[in-house]
């Protein structure tokens, strides 16, 4: 087994994760499928549990990162906001630069790692 290396990023509030891979994940299935039961669906996670993430999300953050949008014929919805459209990009972007800056250190780890 080739050893590989991972970051896993996350921001607290307090006690709080306010946002890591798991919500970031979330969010872009919010994005993707415009309600949190069928981000749930998605990711495999009951629509209670996706529901809990996103009330954590908003209430670490000064602004909501999702909106609920209103029931109609469809039965409503919710859609990012700004800000959480913002949080998305920049955690990759974080995510992405970490991986860069950590190769090569993480190369020369790496060949210490039983195989």
């Amino acid at each position: 087994m080739i050893p590989r290396v991972q970051f896993r990023l996350r921001f607290s509030r307090g006690d709080d994760i306010a946002v890591g891979p798991g919500k970031v994940d979330l969010l872009e299935a919010i994005e993707a499928s415009g309600s949190i039961s069928g981000a749930a669906r998605s990711l495999g996670m009951s629509y209670r549990r996706a529901w809990l993430l996103v009330d954590t999300m908003n209430r670490c953050f000064r602004a909501p990162l999702v909106e609920a949008e209103a029931g109609g014929k469809r039965g409503g919805g919710a859609r990012l906001t700004r800000l959480g459209a913002e949080v998305i990009e920049r955690y990759r972007r974080i995510e992405r630069d970490a991986a860069r800056a950590g190769a090569a250190m993480g190369e020369a780890v790496t060949r210490w790692v039983k195989r």
